[in-house]
């Protein structure tokens, strides 16, 4: 998924989970974010303190960049959560490994994570894991069937459109790519046919089995499924039963999936004009996302624009830098880390770095 999800809609969902324009604020530049955080390493203090973080995305998220996008450390717990088959903790799906490793859409470990998001809700960055949390749910959706590692499953072929015509519109993009030996890793063998709200299309997966993909479908359930997620995060109870989106809100985010076009910048504007117009339930907004330079996070918090925190550099120090959404973003993306690779995935029998 692309900003216009990770960052507009999913605002959208907050607010009509009940949270208010600050909360929601704080979900939906999470969730955007971890696709910007690219940078990683120790953070030195001009009085001597010192702040060490990772980073959850690569400088170029793009499909051209294999010899970046190998990092597992980044994919896996952050873009593609290992699916185990769809199974329950205790349970193997047949076949290699690997078929424990293909993300699945709303999986048994997604709804793991999810609970433990919200029982941790009373932490100083709660809210912030929130939005990253969402960002890695929301995208069991987008990449169904693809796995965070290089291997053949991810070799998708015969791309077809939403009439089951062969996709030439996809073949002239990857004509224009350098496809290197680091193939097949992700969906990027498919570009962004996944992450395109509106997009019906297929492809044979590198199985020999023919995929047919709803994306409008898919992303609508996977709103519905973020916003209840949200209200059981509001009521604190992660088995609560909510009701999830109203009908006409549902309505309306159907329909922009289906008429929102464009690349995602563009996307995403059209979904800040609908949000700022009133197009749903709860009144019109003014919602912004600046990723770096001068009124990101980061400059909040640093007080630096660009390259700044490099190692040699000592930044001044200024003690509100412990309650940056910044810095609490980059709490919330360790413990998020952590939990994904050390408590959460070997209670599946999977073991990753």
């Amino acid at each position: 998924m692309q900003i216009d999800f990770h960052h507009g809609v999913t605002y959208v969902c907050a607010r009509l989970a009940g949270f208010e324009h600050r909360e929601a604020s704080v979900v939906a530049y999470c969730a955007q974010y971890v696709d910007d955080s690219t940078q990683a390493g120790l953070i030195r203090f001009d009085n001597g303190a010192m702040f060490d973080r990772i980073s959850s995305a690569h400088k170029l998220l793009d499909y051209r960049n294999f010899k970046e996008l190998a990092n597992y450390k980044v994919w896996i717990p952050f873009h593609f959560l290992p699916g185990n088959g769809g199974l329950p903790a205790g349970q193997d799906p047949p076949g290699s490994f690997i078929e424990k490793l293909i993300c699945r859409p709303n999986s048994p470990v997604a709804q793991a994570m999810v609970r433990e998001c919200i029982d941790q809700r009373d932490r100083s960055y709660g809210l912030h894991r929130l939005g990253i949390t969402l960002h890695v749910f929301a995208d069991t959706w987008a990449h169904q069937g693809f796995a965070g590692v290089s291997h053949v499953i991810n070799n998708a072929r015969d791309l077809v459109d939403g009439n089951n015509n062969p996709d030439q519109n996809l073949k002239n993009r990857l004509s224009n790519f350098f496809i290197s030996g680091a193939l097949p890793l992700g969906h990027g063998t498919v570009l962004s046919n996944p992450d395109r709200p509106y997009l019906r299309w297929g492809y044979t997966n590198g199985r020999g089995e023919k995929i047919s993909r709803d994306n409008p479908k898919d992303y609508l359930t996977a709103a519905n499924e973020m916003c209840k997620a949200m209200q059981r995060y509001q009521l604190g109870d992660p088995n609560a039963p909510v009701e999830g989106l109203l009908d006409a809100d549902k309505a309306t985010i159907a329909a922009l999936f289906e008429s929102t076009r464009g690349e995602g910048d563009s996307r995403h504007q059209q979904w800040l004009a609908h949000i700022a117009q009133g197009a749903f339930s709860f009144g019109p907004a003014r919602v912004s996302y600046v990723a770096k330079g001068y009124g990101s996070w980061k400059h909040q918090a640093l007080g630096i624009v660009g390259e700044g925190d490099r190692k040699e550099t000592r930044l001044a120090y200024s003690p509100s830098f412990l309650t940056s959404d910044w810095k609490l973003f980059h709490d919330a993306l360790q413990a998020h880390h952590f939990y994904v690779i050390h408590d959460l995935l070997p209670q599946y029998g999977i073991c990753v770095a």
